[in-house]
């Protein structure tokens, strides 16, 4: 078996406020990065509890890097650095995507919640549908014919998923109680808990459909008022107002930078 586990920052247990996850101190970073790196090793280790012949892959999403290379999993692998672009490295040769770290979509209220860029995107959407990060992944997966089989963050984030996959394993660490605030599991119990979810997602990866919209696709993008367009602007890309921009492709992979 080969799994490719996208992570994210914000969506680990114990992690609340922009202070730990963008606006940090390297103390700070340093002990953020230790939450989520014990969360994705739990995930790698679910996975080989399933079969421990299986093969994972590991991309670090968190713009500002999210995992700690001292304490990453032994058998696993990591893809981190500058300058990958979709599908980030995925093929089809992987049976399934799972999401560790993972934070909900933009414009939810809940802890950490945002599409992007957290300071300025208001939404992202695909064909009329608002997708966060972890829906527009798990498109570029479903384009691929890969399925997306574990989603691991707080409860919002799991709503999310299910409302796109409704068969997928959830592993809520924490519950949303606002923009900055949160009900955490414990780091051992968040482990542990993505650990049994990682392996139960394995086992159910037959009753785990991909998630699909057919193309053409078009994305638009509206940013916050205030905020500019500018960045968004190129080749292709249609302006729909002084805050939103749309882009159609027959690929899914052409639409994000």
């Amino acid at each position: 078996m080969k799994i490719y586990i996208m992570t994210d920052l914000e969506g680990a247990a114990m992690l609340s406020t922009w202070a730990q996850v963008r606006d940090y101190t390297p103390q700070e970073k340093q002990r953020s990065e230790y939450f989520l790196t014990g969360e994705v090793n739990a995930g790698v280790d679910g996975c080989l509890d399933f079969d421990p012949d299986t093969e994972v892959i590991v991309l670090d999403g968190h713009g500002g890097g999210g995992i700690d290379e001292i304490l990453f999993h032994p058998k696993a692998k990591l893809i981190a650095g500058r300058g990958f672009r979709p599908p980030y490295y995925l093929d089809e040769s992987y049976d399934a995507v799972m999401f560790i770290g993972q934070h909900a979509r933009a414009g939810q209220g809940s802890v950490l919640c945002h599409t992007q860029n957290s300071k300025t995107v208001e939404y992202h959407k695909v064909n009329d549908i608002e997708l966060g990060e972890f829906g527009s992944f798990a498109l570029m997966a479903g384009c691929l014919g890969v399925p997306t089989i574990l989603a691991a963050g707080d409860d919002v984030l799991i709503a999310e998923a299910k409302e796109l996959i409704p068969n997928i394993v959830g592993a809520a660490v924490k519950q949303s109680l606002g923009p900055e605030l949160a009900l955490h599991l414990s780091h051992e119990a968040a482990c542990q808990l993505v650990r049994e979810k990682a392996a139960e997602a394995c086992e159910q990866i037959d009753s785990i459909e991909p998630f699909f919209i057919p193309g053409p696709y078009t994305k638009e993008i509206r940013v916050k008022p205030g905020c500019s367009i500018q960045g968004y602007l190129g080749p292709g890309v249609e302006v729909v107002d002084e805050l939103t921009v749309r882009k159609t492709s027959n690929s899914i992979f052409d639409l994000w930078p």
